[in-house]
C-alpha cells in the first residue's frame, strides 16, 4: 500500500511538472464587458508564456452563475479557470447560488481592479459629495439611482454610500449597465455610480457630471476627479476586483505555475497599457492574498447588506 501511494504521488507530481500539455480554458461572463476584457488580455499574454492556447468561453447566467457552477464542479487540474469580480462572492451574501465562494474554488490571484466613478445628471443641483448628501438628507427617496444586475460593482458602490452617509436613495434595476447609464444620461435618473471608464466619455462630452471616483486613492487615469472619501465620505471604498480561481482540489504546484505565469502577464508593460487605457488597474497578487480579500470583503458588505435588508437571512 504505502508503496502504490508513492507511486500514485510521483505520478501526479510529474503530471503537474509537466503542466500544461493541452489548451486552457478561461470561463466568465457576458461578453463585451470588463471581464471579458480582462479575461481576453490575460489569455493572450498566457498563451505566449504557457506555449499552450488559452480559450476564452462566455457563459451567460445571473452574475456569472453559470461559469462559476462549471469551474466550481471541473475536473482539479488546472485546465479550466474562472474569471469574475466582487459578484462571485457578494451575491451569495444576498440570494441561494449553486456554489459556496469559499470552499468551492481555489483562489489563484487577484487580476484587476477597477474603480466606479459616482455620475449626475448635469440638471442636478449639485457639485461636491458633501453637497449631493445634503440633497439627499433634504429629501428622503426622492433622488433616484440606477443599476444592472444585483450584487455588481455599481449596485455595491451605492449601497455603501447610502449606508456611511446615512441618505435614502432609491434603486431602480435595468438589465444591464448601459441601460441604466442612458437613464441617467436622459435624467430619468438623477445619479449612478458605473464603471468609470463608461461613463468618461459621457462626462467629457457634457452629459454626465462627475463628482468623484470610488476608489480609496485618486486615479491617475481621471486626473482633478477626487475620491468619495477625500470629497466627504471619509473611509469610503469600494471597487470591483476581478480574481482567478481554479477548481477546488487543483494540485498547489499547478496552481503556484498559474500563478506565476498569470502575473508575468500582469507585469507586462503593454498588457497594463491596455488595461489602464480601459480604466482598469492590473494587479496580480498571491493566492492567499486573494483568499484574504474574500474573506474580508464578505465581512465588509455583509454588514452593509444587512443593514440595508438585502442579506439573505441565514
Amino acid at each position: 500500500m504505502i508503496a502504490l501511494a508513492a507511486a500514485m504521488t510521483a505520478a501526479n507530481e510529474g503530471r503537474t511538472q509537466d503542466f500544461p500539455v493541452k489548451p486552457l480554458r478561461i470561463l466568465t461572463a457576458e461578453p463585451g464587458g470588463s471581464n471579458d476584457l480582462a479575461a481576453r488580455l490575460i489569455a493572450q499574454g498566457l498563451s505566449e508564456i504557457l506555449g499552450q492556447q488559452v480559450v476564452v468561453e462566455n457563459r451567460g447566467g445571473a452574475s456569472g452563475a453559470i461559469a462559476a457552477q462549471a469551474v466550481s464542479k471541473a475536473a482539479p487540474d488546472g485546465y479550466l479557470l474562472l474569471l469574475y469580480n466582487n459578484g462571485l462572492w457578494t451575491l451569495p451574501l444576498m440570494q441561494k447560488m449553486p456554489y459556496d465562494p469559499l470552499k468551492d474554488f481555489a483562489p489563484v490571484t487577484l487580476a484587476v481592479s477597477t474603480p466606479n466613478l459616482l455620475v449626475v445628471h448635469p440638471s442636478l443641483p449639485v457639485n461636491s459629495v458633501r453637497e449631493l448628501i445634503a440633497l439627499a438628507k433634504a429629501g428622503p427617496g426622492e433622488l433616484n439611482y440606477g443599476t444592472g444586475g444585483t450584487g455588481g460593482a455599481p449596485h455595491l458602490a451605492a449601497e455603501l454610500f447610502k449606508s456611511m452617509a446615512h441618505v435614502n436613495l432609491v434603486r431602480v434595476t435595468y438589465k444591464g449597465g448601459g441601460p441604466a447609464l442612458n437613464a441617467v444620461i436622459s435624467g430619468q435618473l438623477q445619479l449612478m455610480f458605473p464603471v468609470a471608464a463608461a461613463a468618461m466619455p459621457h462626462v467629457q462630452a457634457g452629459r454626465l457630471k462627475s463628482l468623484a471616483i470610488t476608489s480609496a486613492t485618486p486615479s491617475a487615469l481621471l486626473p482633478g476627479v477626487p475620491t468619495v472619501a477625500a470629497a466627504g465620505l471619509p473611509g469610503y471604498e469600494a471597487v470591483a476586483i476581478s480574481g482567478i480561481f481554479a477548481p477546488p482540489a487543483t494540485p498547489a504546484p499547478v496552481i503556484q505555475r498559474l500563478n506565476q505565469e498569470i502575473v508575468r502577464v500582469l507585469k507586462k508593460p503593454e498588457i497594463r497599457e491596455r488595461f489602464r487605457a480601459s480604466g482598469a488597474e492590473p494587479v496580480g497578487s498571491s493566492p492567499e492574498q486573494l483568499a484574504l480579500t474574500m474573506k474580508s470583503e464578505m465581512a465588509r458588505m455583509g454588514t452593509i447588506l444587512r443593514d440595508s435588508g438585502m442579506m439573505e437571512s441565514r
